[in-house]
């Protein structure tokens, strides 16, 4: 009898032994793919303010070809401060989706204006740049929402869903495009 006793108290030690290390592993697991979502989103806006700093640059190149209008010019500086203050996603949705369609008005509108700044070496590079940078922020949102995805897989799956209930893990939200982006800004300017 004292042997059938230990081995059920043995067994149950196991079984909570075991719980525990499962219930360990799981919020080890929603912690690690939660912070890789936040890696993701913070890649998102460094690439974004990457693109904001090249803005002054485009204004002090273009400076010295025109007399460019400051209502665009404007925009162009607001947008960018949008990004510059942007902390969440939705936030940084907005202000990015701002900020490409005050690019796009504004380096048509110079180009147009003053064909001759099109050869300025420094213009051209500064071209590259931009269009360098609209890839790295697509390359970040598409990591972004891969890390969300995987992340929000884990906090639905089942035994999960409960750890993540317990300790307050929420979904993620997605980086979308805002119905008024359909199109790249353009950065041609052939």
């Amino acid at each position: 009898m004292k042997k059938k006793s230990t081995i059920i108290i043995v067994a149950i030690i196991a079984v909570i032994i075991i719980l525990i290390l499962a219930i360990v592993s799981g919020y080890n697991g929603l912690v690690e793919k939660s912070e890789a979502v936040e890696d993701a989103r913070s890649s998102i806006s460094t690439q974004l303010q990457r693109r904001a700093d090249l803005i002054p640059n485009f204004v002090s190149t273009v400076k010295g070809y025109s007399n460019y209008e400051q209502e665009t010019y404007t925009a162009v500086t607001q947008a960018r401060s949008a990004v510059q203050n942007a902390s969440t996603v939705s936030e940084q949705q907005r202000a990015a989706s701002q900020l490409d369609g005050a690019i796009s008005v504004w380096v048509n509108a110079v180009t147009e204006a003053y064909p001759e700044l099109k050869a300025n070496e420094q213009y051209r590079a500064l071209q590259d740049e931009l269009a360098g940078t609209e890839n790295r922020i697509a390359t970040a949102r598409r990591d972004y929402n891969n890390s969300a995805k995987s992340y929000n897989v884990s906090v639905r799956r089942f035994p999960n869903s409960i750890i993540a209930g317990i300790f307050g893990f929420d979904k993620a939200d997605y980086f979308e495009a805002d119905s008024s982006s359909s199109s790249v800004p353009e950065v041609s300017f052939d």
